[in-house]
């Protein structure tokens, strides 16, 4: 039994060893734009939310427990490709996809911080709130086509394309594509319901 174990230890610490710097990477960022982020605007939706019911603070408060993870896990999906690249020895952010991601990191990291007025209402002087939560839905919807983006860049890479081919690309190319149609219709909805109620 024992030596059953060890013998299984030396691939399994091969597969995290060879594979784990890079492959944390795709993980936590499809994790942190595919999952985190995208529940994060839909959990405001009376149609696809399991929360619907509930009070539109805690659907704030869920919304930003979810922000955090996709800051989190987006964070930490950048980190690994860059010390993936350290150890290396190849040349940062020289592709589209690490562009646009690193600018897309970038964003979510001053939309976070641009949020901190939603929560605490005393940083919002001299603004109202609805113009804020405006603001806020458009720059998070700004956000998240730049995920989608980086997404979709990164699914055109070599690794990816090597990885996965033919019909299936197309398949999976079309989830950030769903997604974001999806995400777009419900911020849009929103704001348009809310514009016809002031109106």
């Amino acid at each position: 039994m024992q030596q059953k174990s060890k013998a299984t230890d030396v691939p399994v610490g091969t597969f995290v060893t060879y594979y784990g710097l890079f492959s944390w990477h795709p993980f936590l960022m499809t994790l942190a734009f595919s999952l985190f982020m995208t529940e994060a605007v839909l959990v405001f939706s009376p149609h696809c939310s399991p929360i619907w019911k509930l009070s539109h603070k805690t659907k704030g408060r869920v919304h930003w427990i979810l922000q955090c993870l996709c800051a989190s896990s987006g964070t930490l999906g950048l980190v690994s490709i860059i010390y993936n690249k350290h150890v290396s020895g190849k040349p940062h952010f020289t592709s589209w996809h690490g562009q646009v991601g690193l600018g897309t990191a970038c964003v979510v990291g001053m939309q976070c911080l641009a949020a901190l007025p939603l929560l605490y209402h005393s940083l919002a002087k001299g603004w109202s709130l609805a113009r804020l939560k405006r603001y806020h839905a458009v720059s998070g919807l700004v956000t998240y086509l730049l995920g989608s983006a980086s997404l979709l860049l990164g699914m055109c890479s070599a690794w990816f394309t090597g990885t996965v081919g033919g019909q299936a690309w197309y398949l999976f190319a079309l989830c950030p594509v769903f997604s974001t149609l999806v995400v777009m219709s419900q911020v849009s909805n929103t704001y348009m319901a809310k514009k016809r109620l002031v109106s």
